[in-house]
């Protein structure tokens, strides 16, 4: 059925499908509608799971924690500082192999204090032990977390679906809502693979000297490394089940051809298709490839998909300080030892929810089509800011 829902209600909704027993979280903006939305279908019976409330994000990760451990389809959600105050759970939830699903509503991280958009939060996370999932629009937001659910429960590895925070929190589209029957027949009961009763003591968590650490460390690697093949499959699985696609662990757009491609992940990608088309309709060569899933890190689809073209810029609202956007630094490791690489250029856009336009997009690829020159920008800078704010520095 297709309704007009905010990204929120819509990300509630699809996650109340997948039928979690446990759901906490503390509300922190722009996270904070999902979680009511959940509550709401708790208050009202039309999900059947336990909600609690706690007094900050690390309690929230800490219930989760305890919920998955027992057995139970457990699922949370934060946003920016929230996230970070989840870090040594968050570590913690991998370490154990625990398929929580949580849904990032991402937004820039302090100081200074900031509620609005980029993507420093997740990006900040990315070596925690969780697979992390970067959606477009609303409609794969909510089609990403029912697929999240099936790949954690088959992998025994954490979620983390990150949704634009306000972009798409907070904006209002046309979503395909499932029937929960189909949901149902796609993702099955929890089923958990171990869990902590007392017909069956197992011991979690427990601890790991030099002898065993590092061994420990490498299998969750692994892991991590064949999900990839495992979202593959969940994203076919889908389309065959639902009819929509978003491609797998890379999608692309009018990528065929083109001799300069740009790169980047979450609701950017749109105001970048609608500049590759007037530039394509102004004869540029230019195309998009998407990166829908940061962890696992998809290095050698990387390198197919980027290998024929001239040019990359890679387009994104994150950096390291110090060095340059932490995606272009990744794609960089997937031409190591290459034969051939393309010119990669880093652009930071957007941090603490700068507009990103379509002229800005476009200023950006004819600049790379004229001079591919390998080079790190932080774009569409307020030199007047920029100004006063070394001033006052110095």
């Amino acid at each position: 059925m297709r309704r007009i829902l905010e990204g929120s209600q819509a990300v509630a909704e699809s996650v109340a499908m997948c039928r979690p027993k446990v759901v906490c979280a503390y509300p922190i903006t722009p996270q904070t509608h999902i979680v009511e939305g959940l509550a709401r279908l708790v208050a009202e019976g039309r999900l059947d799971a336990q909600y609690v409330l706690v007094e900050a994000e690390f309690s929230a990760a800490s219930v989760v924690l305890g919920a998955s451990a027992t057995g139970a389809r457990a699922y949370t959600a934060t946003s920016s500082q929230g996230l970070l105050l989840m870090t040594e759970v968050i570590f913690n939830i991998a370490g154990m192999r625990l398929p929580v699903v949580m849904t990032v509503a991402n937004r820039a991280v302090s100081a200074p204090i900031n509620i609005w958009n980029d993507q420093q939060d997740s990006m900040s996370l990315r070596d925690c032990g969780w697979i992390q999932m970067y959606a477009e629009d609303i409609q794969e937001a909510c089609d990403m977390h029912i697929q999240a659910f099936t790949i954690a429960e088959e992998l025994n590895i954490p979620v983390m679906v990150c949704m634009d925070g306000y972009i798409l929190t907070h904006a209002m589209e046309p979503v395909e809502v499932p029937e929960q029957e189909h949901v149902d027949a796609y993702l099955p009961p929890f089923k958990p693979k171990f869990y902590l009763t007392p017909k069956d003591p197992i011991t979690l968590g427990s601890m790991a000297g030099p002898d065993a650490y590092m061994e420990i460390r490498l299998l969750l690697h692994q892991s991590m490394q064949r999900a990839s093949f495992t979202i593959r499959e969940e994203a076919n699985r889908f389309e065959e089940a639902f009819g929509r696609s978003y491609g797998d662990l890379l999608g692309s757009y009018r990528a065929e051809d083109a001799e300069l491609l740009l790169v980047s992940m979450g609701s950017l990608l749109g105001t970048m298709k609608d500049a590759v088309d007037e530039l394509r309709d102004g004869g540029h060569p230019v195309g998009i490839v998407k990166v829908r899933t940061v962890r696992p890190f998809p290095r050698t689809q990387l390198h197919d998909a980027l290998a024929d073209a001239r040019i990359v810029g890679v387009i994104e609202k994150d950096i390291s300080l110090g060095l340059e956007g932490i995606l272009c630094s990744e794609i960089r490791s997937a031409f190591c030892g290459a034969a051939r690489t393309p010119n990669i250029s880093s652009f930071v856009v957007g941090l603490g929810g700068r507009d990103v336009t379509v002229d800005n997009i476009k200023d950006i690829a004819l600049g790379l089509l004229s001079d591919d020159t390998c080079r790190v920008e932080v774009a569409g800078i307020d030199h007047e800011v920029l100004w006063s704010a070394h001033s006052e520095e110095e």
